[in-house]
């Protein structure tokens, strides 16, 4: 008889890769065949295209604005090779974004979704993630610039493109790198006066965005919270401290307002 696993029981709490179980000195053949599928479906979430239309008309359909463009980054190969072309706008689609020149509107976000490394979480989770969060940044007065939809993009494309709409503010949703439990997992990442050159040290960051990770209104909530306390310090990064988890309101709440917030 083969003895019980007392760690079986534990992997219906977890997706992380635990009671992996071993034949002799290597893993069960199921084993080894789980890893590969987790593998592949990494790799196709890192190549996979980003298809930006398909994801502006949905968007659309909802009532939002976009914009695309893409990075300096020609194709899939060269982004991976060179992350520093991903970081800066194709010189047609900064004209395109910077012509005419914006005016400075006080109080306005700019949200950015980029394929990142995983296209696979975007195209999942970026509409219910921003159907969750736009009545929180309309009740807390943000202005919503259109949202730009961003091909070959890292995430400090974010800088570039809010500088060249002066927003005060820059969100940049990404697909995070895949891991073997985790090949949609959506980032979010805040930028304050955001300027070509900013340091990942003046960035906040909401991660795991998905169903098997921090859910969508629970993300939409700490966003707006940060939002609205970068808003009141004029900064985010270091200087600002995520402590939307002690904040009092509801997650369901409408307005990410609570006491002592702006």
């Amino acid at each position: 008889m083969v003895p019980a696993d007392p760690w079986v029981a534990l992997r219906r709490h977890t997706a992380a890769r635990i009671a992996l179980g071993r034949v002799g000195s290597s893993l069960p053949t199921a084993e080894v065949l789980r890893f590969g599928v987790a593998h592949a479906l990494a790799r196709d979430a890192v190549h996979a295209a980003f298809d930006a239309e398909a994801l502006a008309a949905q968007l659309q359909a909802h009532g939002f604005a976009t914009a695309i463009v893409h990075s300096a980054a020609p194709d899939r190969a060269t982004y991976l090779r060179r992350p520093d072309l991903g970081r800066r706008l194709a010189p047609e689609s900064r004209r395109a974004l910077a012509s005419p020149a914006p005016a400075t509107v006080a109080g306005t976000v700019q949200i950015v979704v980029g394929d990142g490394l995983s296209s696979t979480a975007v195209q999942r989770h970026a509409l219910p993630l921003l159907l969750a969060l736009r009545p929180r940044l309309e009740a807390d007065g943000w202005g919503l610039a259109p949202i730009v939809l961003a091909r070959q993009a890292r995430v400090a494309l974010g800088d570039e493109i809010g500088e060249c709409v002066n927003a005060d503010a820059v969100l940049m949703l990404i697909g995070e790198r895949p891991g073997l439990s985790s090949p949609d997992s959506l980032g979010a990442y805040l930028t304050w006066a955001p300027r070509i050159g900013c340091a990942d040290s003046k960035r906040n960051c909401v991660s795991n965005i998905r169903p098997d990770g921090l859910a969508v209104a629970s993300a939409a909530y700490r966003i707006a919270w940060l939002l609205a306390a970068a808003r009141r310090l004029r900064g985010t990064g270091v200087m600002l401290k995520d402590e939307s988890a002690d904040a009092p309101a509801a997650i369901d709440r409408g307005s990410s307002r609570v006491s002592g917030q702006a």
